[in-house]
């Protein structure tokens, strides 16, 4: 679903099929050439830098919009393959004046992507964003100038080692992780030589899993939206813990000791717990989205603190945190923020958060045993249009019966896709058969609105 009326940019960045617009050679030099002449309407000469994941199309993408940075008097610097929130940290910390991350996340090696980071490491607001695309759609089908100059991109190992050390500093105080066993899911993705490398420098003996990246096999059935390969094996290799990363590994989830797989809502219980016992949660709340299961709410009450919920995605995630002054927050993928270290989720980030705690209190297993999860299915329509969803009268009369026979024993969420032309309905209840039967009734009542014939 676009914002503010936008054609290109959606909830996280540009999406397409590379090749094909908005991803075709052209679109991409214009997108490089309308961003660095934003930031020169600021910056007399902004350097911009650009970071990849481990897709085919990744290094050829990111040197066509490298050319139309350089035709804008901009300055690229590649960082080569690296995680998305290590470019985003990367620009902050060293006083980028934006970055650009080639990265579809954890969608198939087919499909990609350009998200821009702003110098402060953060998405750019949707204003920016807006101005930045009226400039790119501005020059379309133009051509960039300049004759046919190519700009070829080679990685700096420098900004990748500071990258290292930041993750290293980031270990909780009085934690060792010295002698423990993890299985590391790498999504033959961005985090293929990192994440071995980050956690056998702190000392840990690391498995590692689908770290052999060879452009088509990022995240294929592995990685954290498959992570049954990797639970498997923590249990047979007798690990401590087990970690699955995202194609760009801003997401991480995890298995405990004994296979039990913990997403983002466990994360954020224990996260949260451990930084309230250590005086270092403010405002006793956690920002959640409303894909948060209703059993991490009741869990965070019985430890005095609470769930504050906000639109589905990231930035939204990031836009309550500051607002109410929140250091912690979330979404049930993986995508953890803390806002103390980093100014966007970080998988890399989030696994040495939770290693180290596991370190200083105790197995995963028992962090978690108090979380109980409701019954929850979410059921993908697709749809031919997005209009608001109040004004599918049958939709509409089929959400507020739901909403009021399940009362405060239940939620439903409905939702279109911020990327996909698709229509999402979540129900969570504490029984099965209620779950079943309202994701049934509504998704037959948005296919039969707006869904394809």
């Amino acid at each position: 679903m676009t914002r503010m009326g936008k054609e290109l940019f959606g909830t996280d960045g540009i999406r397409g099929i590379p090749g094909q617009y908005p991803l075709d050679d052209s679109t991409l030099e214009h997108i490089g050439l309308a961003l660095g002449n934003y930031l020169r309407m600021h910056i007399a000469r902004p350097r911009v830098l650009i970071g990849r994941d481990t897709r085919e199309s990744g290094l050829h993408m990111a040197e066509r919009i490298a050319r139309g940075l350089a035709l804008s008097g901009a300055e690229p610097v590649s960082a080569g393959v690296l995680t998305t929130p290590g470019i985003a940290w990367l620009v902050n910390r060293e006083e980028f004046s934006a970055g650009v991350v080639i990265s579809a996340s954890h969608n198939p090696y087919h499909d990609n992507g350009v998200k821009l980071v702003s110098s402060a490491g953060m998405k750019f607001p949707d204003a920016v964003e807006a101005e930045v695309e009226q400039l790119i759609l501005s020059e379309v089908g133009k051509r960039a100038a300049a004759g046919d100059t190519e700009t070829r991109l080679n990685g700096s190992e420098k900004l990748y080692e500071d990258y290292l050390e930041g993750l290293q500093e980031a270990v909780f105080p009085g934690a060792k992780l010295a002698g423990m066993k993890l299985v590391l899911d790498c999504a033959n993705g961005a985090a293929s030589r990192l994440a071995t490398q980050l956690f056998r420098s702190l000392g840990a003996t690391t498995i590692a899993m689908n770290d052999t990246p060879d452009g088509r096999n990022i995240n294929a059935d592995c990685g954290s939206l498959h992570p049954k390969g990797m639970q498997e094996r923590v249990v047979a290799s007798g690990a401590t813990l087990g970690v699955a990363f995202d194609g760009d590994a801003d997401r991480a989830i995890f298995a405990t000791s004994s296979g039990r797989l913990v997403d983002g809502d466990g994360v954020l219980l224990v996260a949260g717990r451990y930084l309230k016992s250590t005086g270092q949660l403010k405002r006793d709340v956690i920002v959640g989205t409303t894909m948060a299961n209703l059993g991490l709410d009741r869990a965070l009450a019985k430890s005095g603190l609470r769930l504050a919920r906000t639109a589905v995605g990231d930035r939204y995630v990031l836009e309550e945190m500051l607002r109410i002054g929140a250091n912690l927050g979330g979404e049930q993928s993986g995508h953890i923020l803390f806002l103390d270290d980093a100014t966007t989720g970080d998988g890399m980030l989030t696994a040495v958060k939770i290693a180290s705690i596991v370190s200083i209190l105790g197995p995963l297993n028992e962090l978690v045993a108090d979380l109980k999860i409701f019954p929850q299915k979410i059921v993908n329509v697709p749809v031919r249009s997005k209009p608001s969803l109040d004004t599918l009268l049958e939709v509409d009369r089929l959400l507020k019966e739901a909403e009021k026979l399940l009362g405060s024993s239940g939620r439903v969420v409905l939702r279109y896709s911020g990327t996909e032309p698709l229509a999402r309905v979540m129900v969570e209840a504490e029984r099965e058969e209620d779950v079943c039967r309202w994701t049934e009734s509504l998704a037959s009542a948005l296919h039969a609105s707006i869904g394809l014939r």
